[in-house]
């Protein structure tokens, strides 16, 4: 997209919309996943070494976790609930903004669900050629639950808002259980695994099943309408619920039981004990990178990061989206330019993200201009 022709004056400073003030805190966490993510990407493109050991139907345990390795992939682990989280966050802003200016309920479920089919569609559509698998697979990742999760919220945003997130909770427990139910199968377990495991289905590889992760939604959902009606108990509410999710991990890691996916641990060492399923979450996992997630939101809620952060982090949040469908191919196309993809380690890895983030930054901040400067384009799907 590209900006109208006829302006021949520079365009104006980023707008920030109405409640900007309050969203920045949020702005930051968010890019600061970004960068995480990035980093993850960029060893799936470089690092030789690369650790993917956190699937439920992938892990054999007595597997070697080089401690590096395991932390470079570790970090990131932080991503996709925050992420998802604050995507059910900012979705009820962005609907209580548009009753507000008198826009039909109908209207609001139609732009939901064509966003989040949108969304959804990317993962298939965009990722794939980045997203590679040697079988050939289609892995439906993050993209497909966060839209599945857009359309069902459409519907689900009716309930009241606590209500919501404390389902979200609930729903976030209830996963481990369901998931034992999916028989090994037939046409439920594809269903199953969809909804709630992970794996292969047909001709797809289903990592981040819809249910445990429209739980996490659902729960940014609630904490919006809680940061609405107590600002100034919200930061202090956000330390709460970190340190209650971290207790959690805690708990049901210690335990090596029920909680885990069946993901236990083997030892008592430091990387066993976060060494957690992602795929599909557990509850140790939503523990661990929820807890820190809401700690660092609490932070960045009294505290303002310096100006050079701010520089990187608020156009990378503000346009989450549009960097998510291009970075990976960025990254994609340089380990070919260079010859070492795969071939690589660490250094490499850390280094291409930050040229990565370098190039994609001055790209977010001209196209959240675009964005703010044409509300009603295709862009505020994107």
């Amino acid at each position: 997209m590209r900006a109208e022709s006829i302006a021949v004056a520079p365009p104006p400073p980023v707008a920030i919309p109405a409640e900007s003030g309050r969203q920045l805190p949020f702005d930051w966490l968010r890019g600061l996943v970004m960068v995480l993510m990035t980093i993850d990407h960029a060893s799936g493109e470089f690092n030789a070494g690369r650790l993917f050991t956190d699937a439920t139907f992938l892990y054999r345990p007595g597997t070697p976790l080089p401690l590096a390795q395991f932390l470079t992939r570790w970090i990131t682990h932080l991503c996709a609930p925050t992420f998802v989280f604050l995507a059910g966050y900012v979705m009820q802003l962005s609907v209580r903004r548009r009753q507000q200016q008198g826009e039909s309920e109908a209207s609001i479920t139609r732009f939901l669900i064509t966003r989040g089919v949108i969304i959804a569609a990317m993962d298939p559509l965009w990722m794939r050629w980045v997203f590679r698998l040697p079988n050939g697979a289609i892995v439906l990742q993050v993209l497909y639950a966060i839209g599945l999760s857009f359309v069902v919220m459409a519907f689900l945003r009716h309930i009241p808002a606590r209500v919501l997130g404390v389902g979200g909770v609930v729903l976030a427990f209830a996963c481990e259980p369901l998931g034992a139910l999916v028989p090994a199968a037939g046409p439920l377990h594809a269903v199953g695994v969809m909804l709630v495991s992970a794996g292969p289905v047909g001709p797809f590889l289903v990592g981040y099943p819809l249910l445990p992760w429209l739980a996490i939604m659902m729960m940014g959902w609630g904490a919006a309408d809680l940061a609405r009606s107590a600002p100034a108990r919200f930061p202090g509410r956000v330390l709460l619920a970190g340190l209650v999710a971290l207790a959690f991990f805690f708990l049901f890691r210690g335990l090596n039981g029920w909680g885990n996916m069946g993901f236990l641990r083997e030892d008592g060492s430091l990387v066993q004990w976060l060494h957690v399923s992602k795929y599909p979450p557990s509850v140790t996992y939503d523990g661990l990178e929820l807890g820190i997630g809401w700690l660092l939101l609490a932070l960045f809620l009294v505290w303002r990061p310096p100006a050079w952060a701010d520089a990187v982090l608020r156009p990378l949040g503000q346009s989450a989206f549009f960097f998510y469908l291009l970075h990976a191919h960025l990254l994609m196309v340089a380990s070919y330019a260079v010859g070492m993809h795969g071939t690589a380690g660490l250094v490499a890895t850390y280094v291409s993200s930050a040229v990565v983030i370098a190039v994609l930054v001055p790209a977010c901040n001209a196209y959240r201009r675009y964005k703010l400067a044409h509300p009603n384009s295709l862009a505020q799907y994107i």
